[in-house]
């Protein structure tokens, strides 16, 4: 993903400014300060904040083989105790009944003596996944790519909610974003009270993915039954009436509060727009979307 670049009069306006141009949440982004705003005479600003941004691409964090974990627990084990005074830390803490010992309950301890049992205990080994998710999401080597690796979780995710329905992928934004679209005669229930469902699911898909590719992967973008697509019509449909209106009575509007990803539509929209210009105020998630007309 490419960087942008904003001016404003803080650091924080620019950044705002940038999450909007890229129109995604300020977890999804980094950012570069080039330039700190500079106070003049009178209290005036000499020049304003610039800060450059771009969507983090997604990070992989590092992964150790289950046998390499095995094996450093032996090779400790074979070191010998541990120091005096050092904490204790074994898996058979975490076993049910590990602290009740013996027949007796003598965690461990035999008869009277309060001797520790000479009898070697059992290798503990790791219990199968028996759950498909978890064997199937658990951490490895990254491996395949983002889309592939986002649709086989939606399609689980789909079959889980009792859901008929199919999923394809597809790139935009020149390679920079893979949609993967969920499309069905009952998904409805995949998108939820002003697309919160939807949202969440997005969230959870671009989660998996990260565990699971390597990095510089296309971010994803998940819709269903076309709903981003719609819902972006729509306000691109709103942006153009209320442009109107602001260049006929020269009147500034303010509109309700809306997420990045839909700053960024009615930003993009006003900019085809001769005679009017767009502004953000309000922090998240109250941020919100002026359009005014142009100075001229």
């Amino acid at each position: 993903m490419e960087w942008v670049e904003v001016t404003a009069k803080t650091v924080e306006e620019a950044k705002d400014e940038a999450l909007d141009q890229l129109g995604v949440d300020e977890s999804e982004a980094e950012f570069e300060v080039l330039e700190e705003p500079k106070a003049g005479l009178f209290g005036r600003l000499r020049s304003e904040a610039r800060v450059r941004a771009r969507v983090a691409p997604t990070a992989v964090r590092p992964k150790i083989e289950r046998g390499s974990r095995r094996r450093g627990r032996k090779d400790r084990a074979e070191d010998g105790p541990a120091p005096a005074g050092a904490a204790a830390v074994t898996t058979d803490a975490a076993e049910p009944g590990a602290r009740a010992g013996g027949p007796n309950g003598g965690g461990g301890r035999r008869g009277n003596g309060g001797g520790r049992s000479s009898e070697p205990r059992a290798e503990r080994r790791p219990k199968p996944a028996t759950d498909k998710g978890e064997a199937m999401y658990d951490a490895q080597d990254p491996a395949g790519d983002a889309g592939e690796v986002g649709e086989e979780f939606l399609r689980g995710l789909i079959s889980a909610f009792g859901v008929s329905g199919t999923v394809s992928r597809s790139l935009v934004d020149d390679g920079d974003t893979i949609e993967l679209a969920v499309e069905g005669s009952d998904v409805g229930m995949l998108i939820g009270p002003r697309g919160a469902t939807l949202a969440a699911i997005q969230e959870l898909t671009r989660t998996v993915a990260q565990r699971r590719v390597a990095d510089g992967q296309p971010r994803i973008v998940v819709d269903v039954a076309g709903y981003r697509k719609d819902r972006r019509e729509a306000l691109e449909r709103f942006t153009r009436d209320v442009a109107a209106q602001v260049v006929a009575s020269g009147v500034v509007r303010v509109l309700e509060p809306m997420p990045p990803a839909d700053r960024k539509v009615v930003h993009d929209t006003v900019n085809t727009i001769a005679g009017v210009s767009t502004s953000s105020e309000g922090e998240e998630p109250r941020r919100r979307v002026v359009i005014q007309p142009d100075a001229g």
